[in-house]
C-alpha cells in the first residue's frame, strides 16, 4: 500500500495537466472572440446618421398691405389711390405674399409726382434635402439682387449691402426712362430668418415737375423695408422640425408685376 502512494500522486499530477491547458485554451478562444466583436463594431464604411437641418424660424408672413403703417404710405405715396394697398394674388399666402400702392400728385401747373412703392415677402420650409429655411432664403436673396442689377433699361445701376436691416440686405438703384420721364428706383432685398422681403420704391416728375432726388427715393425705401422686415419678425416663430416640406417655388414677386 505504501509503495502505490507514489505512482497514485504521479497519476493525479499528470491528470491534471490536460484539466489546465483546457482551461487556459478556453481562456484564450474567449478573450479572441471579444476582440473581434469589437473591431467588428467600429468597422470602417460604418453609415452614420445624417444631421438634421436647422429648424425654420417663421411659420407664416404678415398682411403685406399691414406690414407698412398709414403714416409712412401717406408721406411716401401722396395721393395714393388705396391707402389700403392693392395685395398681389398669391395661391398660398403663408409662402408668397405681397402689396403694393401708388398715386399722383397733382399740382397743377407746377406739375404732378408719381410714386410707387411694392413689398413681396417669400417664406422657404427646412427640408432635409433642399437645406434650412434660412439657406434657402439666402439663395433667393441673391437670385433677387441679380435679377433687380437686370432690370432692361435700366442705368446707373449701383448695389451694395445694407447694414441693420434683417440679418442681411442689400440696395439696389438705378434710373430707368418709360412713359415718357425719367423714373428713380430703390430696391431692397433684404433676410430675416427664412424670409426675404423685397421692397421697390420709385417716382418721377410730370407734366415739367421736378425728378425726385436718388437720395430721397433710397430714404423712402430703406425707411418702409425696415417696417416690413419688422412685421415678419412680429409673426408667430417656430416652424418646426427641419423635416418640413418645401415651400412652393416662388412666382414672380408684385414687384416683377409692377
Amino acid at each position: 500500500m505504501h509503495r502505490s502512494a507514489p505512482r497514485l500522486t504521479r497519476i493525479l499530477a499528470c491528470a491534471a495537466v490536460p484539466v489546465m491547458l483546457v482551461v487556459a485554451g478556453c481562456s484564450s478562444d474567449s478573450g479572441s472572440k471579444e476582440s473581434d466583436g469589437s473591431s467588428s463594431s467600429a468597422a470602417p464604411g460604418a453609415k452614420k446618421p445624417e444631421a438634421k437641418v436647422e429648424p425654420a424660424k417663421f411659420a407664416g408672413l404678415p398682411d403685406p398691405c399691414k406690414s407698412i403703417s398709414s403714416k409712412t404710405i401717406t408721406t411716401l405715396v401722396p395721393k395714393a389711390k388705396s391707402k389700403g394697398g392693392t395685395a398681389a394674388t398669391s395661391s398660398d399666402t403663408a409662402a408668397r405674399a405681397g402689396c403694393s400702392w401708388n398715386g399722383l400728385d397733382d399740382n397743377g401747373v407746377k406739375g404732378s409726382q408719381y410714386r410707387w412703392l411694392d413689398v413681396g415677402f417669400t417664406r422657404y420650409d427646412s427640408d432635409q434635402a433642399l437645406g434650412s429655411g434660412a439657406e434657402r432664403a439666402q439663395e433667393d436673396l441673391a437670385n433677387q439682387v441679380a435679377k433687380t442689377k437686370a432690370t432692361e433699361g435700366a442705368k446707373k445701376v449701383v448695389g451694395s449691402p445694407v447694414n441693420g436691416i434683417g440679418d442681411q440686405a442689400t440696395k439696389v438703384t438705378y434710373d430707368l426712362s418709360k412713359t415718357g420721364e425719367d423714373f428713380k428706383y430703390a430696391t431692397i432685398v433684404a433676410r430675416t430668418g427664412n424670409v426675404v422681403v423685397t421692397l421697390t420704391y420709385n417716382g418721377a416728375g410730370y407734366a415739367g415737375a421736378k425728378t425726385p432726388s436718388a437720395d430721397d427715393i433710397l430714404k423712402g425705401a430703406e425707411k418702409a423695408v425696415r417696417e416690413a422686415v419688422a412685421a415678419v419678425a412680429g409673426t408667430d416663430a417656430g416652424a418646426g422640425s427641419g423635416e418640413q416640406k418645401s415651400s412652393p417655388s416662388p412666382s414672380k414677386s408684385s414687384s416683377d408685376k409692377a
